[in-house]
């Protein structure tokens, strides 16, 4: 019970990071407020409010009630800057983004925090780009950014303190994918050939052996992350696929306390034709937490196995946007509440666009927790969500 409690809490302090950026494709939203002598720089943001409700019905009554909100979803607020500038054959780029919840009211009306989810710069030419800074993981990556719903809401799991917490939603993580945390990289992307495209990085390792009385917990190597992507028509469709991976290995100085090693494999492939999409996605990782990429602290992570799938599709019609989506997470030994268990979500959105700039979603949700019989992580929540996104 304590471990959960901790395991919680740390999830409620994670739920600001839950979601993923939309920002590598605003380049056609953002607005140019510098262009000369080769020079470009730019801004772009992204605006959401919803109102949500949600009916959580978990093992042990006194967890039962009907929650009403006003939060973000499984987005959360930014404002972006970018620049470019020609130099020579060389082409220099530096982005930087600020995230910031809408849900602080409740404890202090200026406890607003600003996290910087992106400081990077790239420098670029015919032979591919190379980028250093913070920036999101490769693992995992193409998962998320491609999911149907990643401008709606999503699970509000409320085992994981997501119903009240200020944050965003979860979105489909922990049902489908683990969300590739923002971290310190040095990544190197190929020109893109005949649709195909690789990228390679080393990530600042992850402490995922914990430092012991006579200890110190190290990593001899960085974190390993790639991916390879592929796209191609095929029978009237254009097809986009994917494949990337993770590894890391933690040690610690007393040799008494065993190595942790986390690896983690994704994959899918996204079908256009016409107004329908049709996506489906999936992971296997081990030593990783199902729900972050970034699970530090956790021995307990040497026994986490998992796997997951997301299956969606969508249709549009004039302005509007009718998506589908099933995900499942199957978690062997969890590194988030200590027990393993099966998470799923079921979602039905709908998306209309009042110009290119504006639309509005109405989304139904529906999240569950299937443990151990008679375990209080149980769960079954429904979330009514009708809110409004703004990109510029």
């Amino acid at each position: 019970m304590h471990n959960k409690k901790i395991a919680q809490a740390r999830l409620s302090r994670l739920a600001l990071a839950a979601a993923v950026a939309l920002a590598t494709q605003q380049a056609a939203a953002e607005i140019v407020l510098y262009d000369k002598d080769q020079t470009t720089f730019s801004a772009d943001g992204y605006v959401n409010a919803f109102y949500v409700n949600s009916d959580v019905d978990r093992d042990g009554e006194q967890f039962d009630r009907r929650q009403s909100r006003v939060k973000m979803g499984f987005l959360p607020n930014w404002i972006g800057f970018n620049m470019g500038k020609q130099v020579d054959d060389l082409k220099l780029g530096a982005r930087s983004s600020f995230w910031v919840t809408i849900n602080d009211s409740e404890t202090n009306g200026t406890a607003t925090a600003i996290d910087v989810r992106q400081f990077y710069g790239t420098a670029g030419a015919d032979w591919g780009e190379v980028l250093v800074g913070k920036d999101f993981g490769l693992f995992a990556r193409s998962n998320i950014l491609l999911d149907e719903l990643l401008a709606g809401y999503g699970q509000v799991s409320d085992t994981l303190g997501l119903v009240d917490g200020g944050g965003v939603s979860f979105g489909n993580i922990g049902t489908g994918y683990p969300y590739p945390f923002p971290t310190s990289q040095i990544t190197y992307r190929s020109p893109k050939t005949d649709g195909l495209r690789a990228a390679v990085g080393i990530m600042d390792p992850v402490d995922t052996n914990d430092d012991s009385p006579t200890g110190k917990a190290y990593q001899e190597n960085p974190r390993f992350e790639s991916e390879v992507t592929y796209e191609f028509d095929l029978a009237g469709a254009q097809l986009y696929s994917w494949v990337n991976g993770a590894y890391q290995t933690s040690e610690n100085t007393d040799p008494n306390v065993d190595s942790v090693t986390s690896k983690g494999l994704g994959y899918g492939v996204q079908a256009k034709m016409g107004g329908f999409t049709l996506v489906g996605s999936g992971f296997h990782a081990k030593g990783i937490n199902p729900f972050f990429t970034n699970n530090a602290g956790e021995p307990t992570l040497r026994e986490v196995d998992s796997d997951g799938y997301l299956l969606q599709g969508s249709y549009r019609f004039g302005k509007n946007r009718l998506a589908l989506s099933y995900g499942k997470t199957k978690d062997d030994g969890n590194g988030v509440v200590n027990t393993g268990a099966d998470y799923e979500t079921r979602g039905i959105a709908l998306f209309h666009d009042i110009n290119d700039n504006l639309k509005l979603v109405a989304e139904y949700n529906q999240f569950e927790i299937d443990g151990h019989e008679g375990d209080t992580q149980n769960e079954d929540t429904d979330t009514v969500a009708l809110g409004a996104v703004l990109t510029w």
